[in-house]
């Protein structure tokens, strides 16, 4: 670890995110300190929107960083905080604020999404950790059985209600993600939500009483039509928007023509490793999922040369 100026910053905080995965380094918690450090760091939340520092005219070429504790109580920061852990020993809150806090001199709220090429990758999976975090305790204030007020409940991470003891943890919605080939070829899709000429992998939520697999064959029947062998698990990723965990994996064609079932998706095809549309940034399990298996088609093709 090393201090610019007098703020802590981690070691590794000059590479820019490119995933957002558990850091190394990270020891997770849930119980805020009785004294929280004055150098503690916090990813500050208002409406969706993270904290960093630099005005909205700034230099483009300075990155942009979180405040500390100490700073936070400076100017002025109020709102429900929770404990993440600690990032090289460095304690990490989230803090939950109004819809209507200022934004201070100096600091701007953003996207997390704009901030995927700006913040290190640590800080950038801590944030997303911490959006999550702060989302479930915006939105479980109230008892979803009986509308009491639920309070935190003591030794874990959940909402508890003091009148009909409902328990509520942070939401997780596991998403699958497959890529399908055939021979060379991989199907890639283009949903309405899309830009104009990016396309991507088939993907969709898991439903009450499905396996991961159950949902891949569905989600590939229902959306293109065609049917697949057994899918191969690839890889995972937490995706914060809001609160979900991608599930990527392959599967080879096994037949059927590609008809569009689904009205999400716009457009469907056969693409060959050398020849892809736009794809979806890098930051994403589905450009990981994409370049790998391009490059495993593109290996095999040399290999039988």
């Amino acid at each position: 670890m090393s201090f610019v100026g007098r703020h802590w910053v981690p070691a590794f905080a000059g590479t820019t995110g490119a995933r957002v995965k558990t850091p190394r380094g990270f020891v997770t918690g849930h119980a805020l300190p009785a004294v929280v450090p004055a150098s503690a760091l916090v990813f500050a939340f208002r409406d969706g929107k993270l904290l960093v520092s630099g005005s909205r005219d700034r230099d483009e070429g300075t990155p942009p960083r979180l405040p500390t504790w100490g700073e936070a109580a400076a100017l002025g920061l109020d709102g429900a905080a929770h404990f993440l852990g600690q990032l090289d020993i460095c304690d990490c809150v989230a803090l939950r604020l109004p819809n209507d806090a200022p934004e201070p001199a100096g600091w701007r709220y953003a996207g997390l999404r704009s901030l995927f090429f700006a913040l290190s990758e640590p800080l950038l999976a801590l944030a997303g950790r911490a959006s999550q975090i702060v989302e479930w305790d915006r939105t479980h204030r109230y008892c979803g059985a009986c509308a009491t007020p639920t309070r935190d409940k003591p030794g874990e991470r959940a909402k508890e209600c003091p009148a009909c003891g409902l328990v509520a943890y942070p939401r997780v919605s596991p998403a699958m993600m497959v890529l399908v080939t055939r021979g060379r070829e991989m199907l890639l899709a283009r949903a309405h939500r899309f830009p104009q000429a990016m396309f991507s992998a088939l993907a969709g939520f898991v439903e009450p009483g499905e396996s991961i697999e159950d949902c891949v064959h569905r989600e590939v029947r229902e959306e293109v039509g065609v049917e697949i062998g057994e899918p191969v698990y690839f890889d995972s990723q937490p995706w914060p928007f809001p609160h979900s965990l991608m599930i990527a994996y392959t599967a080879e064609y096994a037949g059927g023509d590609i008809r569009l079932e689904d009205a999400e998706i716009a457009e469907a095809r056969w693409f060959m490793p050398d020849a892809l549309p736009d794809l979806p940034s890098p930051v994403s399990i589905a450009r990981r999922l994409i370049d790998a298996t391009a490059a495993r088609l593109r290996d095999d093709d040399r290999r039988s040369a």
